[in-house]
C-alpha cells in the first residue's frame, strides 16, 4: 500500500478526546495531523452537559440491573429505552451489560474506574491552569437530588464507594437544598451536595479552543472522511482518506467516538462499541436562576448552568447511528423539568441529540490496537468523555512515547471481552 503524503501523528477525530491527544501530542513535541470527518466539536462534544463528573465511578452495569432495566424499558421515554427497530441488533451488547453486572466484574470496573476519575482530575487540572482554557471551567457544586427518603436510602451504597474513593460529599435536607438552589419543588427533601463539582460552561468552545492550542504548538487540522487504517510492517500506519489519499504516520490514534467500532475491526479489534443516544433542549439563560448542577437521580437527567442557557438532558436510548432522532424524549425531560423546577420557563429552548461512544463495562477503550502498537485507541468513554478527556490525552501521549501509563490499562484493552 503506497502513500501518498505522510505524517509523523494522525488523529482520527477531532471532538474533545482527540482535542486532548492532539494538544498532550504536540506538548510532547511530536507532530500532529487531526482528521475530523465534518467540523470540530461537530458530535457529542458539541452538546454535552458539560459537567466534570470525576465522582462518577459506579458503572452502568452494576449488580441488580435486571431488576430495574425491565421497569426502564417499558416506558419509551423513561431514563433508559431501546428502540424496537434495535432490539436485535443491540441484543450481543446488552448480555455483555449483564456479564458485566457480575459482583466481581462490578468491583473490577469501579476500581479501574476510580484510577481513571482520579487521573482526569488530576490531569483537568494542568489544563485550568492554561490561561486560554481556565475561563470555561467554573466550580459550582452539585446537588444530587432524590424523590424520597427511599430511594436515597437504597443509593447509599454508591455514595460509599465514591466516599471510598476519595470524593466528597455531604447529605443535605429541605433547607439546605432551598439555600443551595432556590424554587425546587417541595417532593426534594433528601439530596447529596458536592462542593467542587466542576461545570465546563461551553463544551463546544472549549473543545475547540483546546484544538486551538495544539495548533499554536504547530498540529494541522483537516476535514476529511477516514475510512481505513491499516499497519506498515516497518512501523506506524497508513490511513486511507475516501478521497483517496493515503496518509503514512508513525504513530496513528483512533479517537472516533462512535464511529470507531468499524475502523477497529478492520484492525482485527471485534469492540461491543454501542451508541448511547443523549437527547437535551437548551433554554436561555433567562429560563431560570441556575446556580449549581442539578442531578435527578430517580429519573436520570441533568439541568446544568452554560455559559448560554441551562441545559436539561440525559438518559439513556439505544438505537445506534442511523434511525431517525425521537425528540420526545428531549421533551419529556424538559416537562419533568418543568415540574420539579416550578419557575422554569420552558419555552425558547434549542433541542439535540448526539452520540455517545459506549461500551457495556462503562469503561473506554484506551490502548494499542491487535496489528500494531503504533495505532492507539482512544474511545469509547459513553457520558464521560469530556470528563476523561484530559486522562486519556496524557494516556494516549504516554503509549506514543513508549513511557509507563499513569494508570494501569488492562481494563481499558480493546480485546477484553474476547
Amino acid at each position: 500500500m503506497q502513500a501518498n503524503t505522510k505524517a509523523d501523528v494522525v488523529i482520527v477525530g477531532a471532538g474533545i478526546i482527540g482535542a486532548m491527544a492532539a494538544y498532550r501530542l504536540q506538548k510532547d513535541g511530536r507532530q500532529v495531523l487531526l482528521l475530523e470527518r465534518t467540523a470540530v466539536a461537530a458530535g457529542a462534544s458539541a452538546g454535552n452537559a458539560g459537567i466534570l463528573a470525576f465522582p462518577e465511578i459506579i458503572p452502568i452495569a452494576a449488580p441488580g440491573l435486571l431488576l430495574k432495566a425491565p421497569k426502564w424499558l417499558l416506558d419509551p421515554l423513561g431514563p433508559l429505552s431501546i428502540r424496537p427497530a434495535y432490539g436485535l441488533k443491540i441484543a450481543p451488547w446488552l448480555w455483555r451489560l449483564w456479564r458485566a453486572s457480575a459482583k466481581a466484574s462490578f468491583a473490577r470496573g469501579v476500581a479501574a474506574q476510580t484510577a481513571m476519575m482520579r487521573l482526569a482530575a488530576e490531569e483537568m487540572e494542568r489544563i485550568r491552569d492554561v490561561p486560554e482554557l481556565s475561563a470555561f471551567i467554573d466550580n459550582t457544586g452539585t446537588l444530587d437530588l432524590y424523590d424520597s427518603e427511599a430511594s436515597f436510602n437504597a443509593a447509599a451504597g454508591d455514595w460509599l464507594e465514591k466516599e471510598k474513593a476519595g470524593f466528597e460529599f455531604t447529605p443535605v435536607g429541605r433547607t439546605e437544598i432551598e439555600e443551595l438552589q432556590p424554587g425546587l419543588a417541595p417532593q426534594f427533601r433528601h439530596a447529596m451536595y458536592g462542593r467542587s463539582g466542576l461545570q465546563v460552561n461551553d463544551p463546544k468552545a472549549f473543545t475547540k479552543a483546546v484544538c486551538a492550542q495544539a495548533v499554536a504548538r504547530g498540529a494541522v487540522i483537516r476535514m476529511a472522511e477516514v475510512v481505513d487504517i491499516a499497519p506498515v510492517s516497518s512501523g506506524g500506519g497508513i490511513v486511507s482518506l475516501a478521497d483517496g489519499t493515503k496518509v503514512k504516520a508513525s504513530t496513528v490514534v483512533l479517537a472516533g467516538g462512535a464511529w470507531s467500532k468499524k475502523l477497529a475491526a478492520r484492525l482485527g479489534d471485534t469492540v461491543p462499541l454501542e451508541t448511547e443516544r443523549g437527547y437535551n433542549t437548551t433554554l436561555p439563560e433567562q429560563a431560570f436562576a441556575l446556580t449549581r448542577q442539578l442531578y435527578f437521580n430517580d429519573h436520570g437527567f441533568v439541568v446544568t448552568p452554560l455559559a448560554q442557557g441551562i441545559r436539561v438532558g440525559g438518559a439513556v436510548e439505544f438505537a445506534g447511528l442511523e434511525l431517525e432522532p425521537n425528540y420526545r424524549r428531549s421533551k419529556a425531560l424538559l416537562s419533568k423539568a418543568a415540574r420539579f423546577l416550578p419557575d422554569l420557563n420552558s419555552g425558547g429552548g434549542t433541542e439535540w441529540m448526539g452520540f455517545r461512544p459506549s461500551m457495556p463495562d462503562s469503561l473506554p477503550v484506551i490502548g494499542p490496537s491487535a496489528a500494531s502498537r503504533d495505532i492507539i485507541y482512544a474511545f469509547g468513554h459513553g457520558h464521560l468523555g469530556l470528563t476523561q478527556s484530559a486522562a486519556t490525552g496524557a494516556l494516549v501521549s504516554d503509549l506514543a512515547a513508549g513511557r509507563t501509563p499513569g494508570i494501569p490499562l488492562t481494563a481499558f484493552r480493546a480485546g477484553r471481552f474476547s
